[in-house]
């Protein structure tokens, strides 16, 4: 059984349908990405699967269980936590005060303040100030250990590459093999799509809101990923 099962799902911004019939998959333990050009419907999905949309009970399946519909606080509580594009962290709070919130919803496991200051060190060193006054990377530092915080057995990270420097996305991305070896499963959404293959152990391509080409990066041919990515 997979950790997070998606079947045939359909997701719908009013009357537009962004998502067609989308089969996807995440293992115990892997790094899967989600590539594909804007509107593809990456998003969307991720957005889907942690309740920030609605899902028929049974397109969503985590660990076992159906989730689809549930609200996003029911599903950070059973292991499913996001890193939303833009970060959206609280500017009125410190970078701990926005940490602590991700522990807020009592998940126990092996992270806390402690263990994400030994992740992202700058953290700890401006922990007393206003988010807003972060350099963007270590704004997008504080929205990961604010996911981890809550102690994930699936973390969601939604374009946390986007606007950054190629240096501050190598340190970034050179955290998540720790995270995995804390026991998460991790979905990035990507639009480098050489990032994305560099990470992930399989890799989906979106197409308008479909699965345009699955499987492990080492296996598909570059011309095919275009393929899928442009649709051409």
């Amino acid at each position: 059984m997979s950790l997070l099962e998606v079947h045939g799902l359909h997701a719908y911004y009013g009357d537009f349908r962004a998502l067609h019939g989308v089969d996807f998959r995440v293992e115990a333990g892997e790094t899967v990405a989600v590539i594909g050009a804007n509107g593809a419907g990456k998003s969307t999905l991720l957005r889907a699967v942690t309740g920030m949309l609605p899902a028929p009970a049974e397109s969503v399946v985590f660990a076992g269980n159906p989730i689809g519909g549930l609200p996003p606080h029911a599903i950070v509580r059973l292991g499913i936590a996001m890193v939303p594009e833009g970060r959206c962290l609280f500017p009125s709070l410190s970078v701990e005060e926005n940490l602590l919130i991700g522990a807020e919803c009592g998940c126990r496991g092996p992270w806390d303040l402690a263990r994400v200051y030994r992740l992202f060190p700058a953290l700890k060193e401006k922990r007393a100030l206003p988010a807003t006054l972060l350099s963007g990377g270590q704004q997008q530092m504080t929205a990961i250990g604010r996911a981890l915080m809550s102690n994930p057995r699936l973390l969601l990270c939604d374009e946390i590459s986007l606007g950054l420097a190629p240096r501050v996305v190598r340190e970034i991305y050179a955290a998540m093999p720790q995270v995995k070896a804390e026991g998460a499963a991790v979905v990035v959404v990507e639009q480098d799509t050489g990032q994305a293959m560099r990470i992930a152990d399989r890799l989906y391509c979106l197409q308008e809101g479909r699965v345009a080409l699955e499987g492990a990066p080492q296996t598909l041919a570059p011309d095919r990923v275009s393929q899928a990515y442009f649709g051409v």
